[in-house]
């Protein structure tokens, strides 16, 4: 080790037994926490060190175990400013879902552990009609975003310059870079006048809010599929035609395999932003078309209730188990294609 590189663990202490402190002060801390607030009332004070102290250890066991594994060597200041990142991302996270098991109705003092909310959230119609409805458009909004944006990327990336392709390219990435509320305001307007003239769409809800979703999404899609395209090996597609496949087959065998994933993280991220958005479906929606950002944000302006931190808390679990699944899948894919390499290199030797 180099004279500026240092140990993540204090000296006399190794990673797995500062992992094993930090796992144990954190579920000591938060086993007093409830304990105490059943027996002895809510303490805010001695409640919010506790939560404290707990996430600090749980990041710093996080913490060490990655720098172990990967070898890092930093600075005091490096490992500083990487815990303060994690702590202001995800410390208002944990203590909303550490909330979400409040028996009391306000949601910032802590009166013991409870489950009443997830039950009762599973009770309010309004907030399930909101979370199918956002589903509904998010899924629809995805899949078209995909299709959309894989032929506006493969025109930007394979049909070199034609006439008009500077205005096609700028008009595609527009929605990047333009405020979410200008991009609302036109779209509403655009509808009133599409309705005044062609009589559709008939009023604003789900069509409109879909969409108006897609014109967003529809670019970050063409981004990534044209990033894709522009990496990709086009000696593979001359060979195929060279053998005399039509372009149609050169694409669905060739060139799609080889963009899957760009289309997968496109449709994951068209899915995410469209569920997240509140600006866009706010200006486009109507009478029974609210969305699920669009009524906790209408709940969170009267006072944050215990039912939303429940929700945001099944979110949160919902997220994460899909990051874990991709992460997964991504490991095994990868080991799998490793495992190719090795076996074709040795055919060859």
């Amino acid at each position: 080790m180099s004279a500026t590189a240092i140990a993540v663990a204090p000296r006399g202490w190794p990673v797995p037994r500062l992992l094993l402190a930090a796992v144990l002060l954190g579920v000591a801390a938060l086993s007093w926490l409830i304990s105490h607030a059943q027996a002895n009332g809510p303490l805010p004070v001695l409640q919010l060190l506790a939560v404290t102290c707990a996430v600090a250890g749980l990041y710093l066991a996080a913490l060490s175990v990655i720098v172990q594994r990967l070898q890092i060597r930093t600075s005091t200041f490096g490992i500083s400013s990487l815990l303060f990142g994690f702590a202001f991302l995800y410390v208002p996270i944990l203590s909303l879902i550490v909330y979400s098991f409040n028996r009391s109705r306000l949601a910032t003092v802590w009166t013991g552990f409870s489950l009443q909310w997830y039950g009762r959230l599973f009770e309010n119609e309004q907030i399930l009609k909101a979370a199918g409805l956002s589903l509904q458009i998010a899924f629809i909004n995805a899949t078209g975003a995909v299709v959309l944006g894989t032929l506006a990327g493969l025109a930007l990336a394979r049909f070199g310059k034609f006439r008009g392709r500077t205005l096609f390219a700028t008009m595609i990435t527009a929605p990047l870079v333009m405020p979410e509320v200008i991009t609302g305001l036109s779209l509403l307007l655009l509808f009133i006048g599409m309705e005044q003239l062609f009589g559709w769409p008939a009023g604003r809800g789900v069509t409109t809010v879909t969409i108006a979703h897609m014109t967003l999404t529809l670019s970050y899609v063409t981004v990534i599929v044209r990033s894709r395209l522009t990496g990709m090996d086009e000696s593979l597609e001359e060979a195929a035609m060279d053998l005399g496949a039509r372009p149609a087959r050169i694409f669905f065998v060739i060139t799609l395999p080889i963009i899957a994933p760009a289309l997968a993280s496109g449709w994951l991220l068209a899915f995410t932003i469209s569920l997240d958005d509140v600006v866009l479906a706010s200006f486009v929606s109507g009478p029974g078309a609210s969305t699920l950002p669009m009524v906790i944000f209408s709940k969170v302006r009267l006072g944050v209730s215990p039912d939303i931190n429940a929700l945001a808390s099944i979110l949160v679990a919902l997220v994460t188990v899909g990051v874990v699944i991709a992460a997964l899948l991504s490991a095994r894919a990868e080991r799998r294609r490793l495992a190719d390499m090795q076996l074709a290199a040795a055919e060859n030797g």
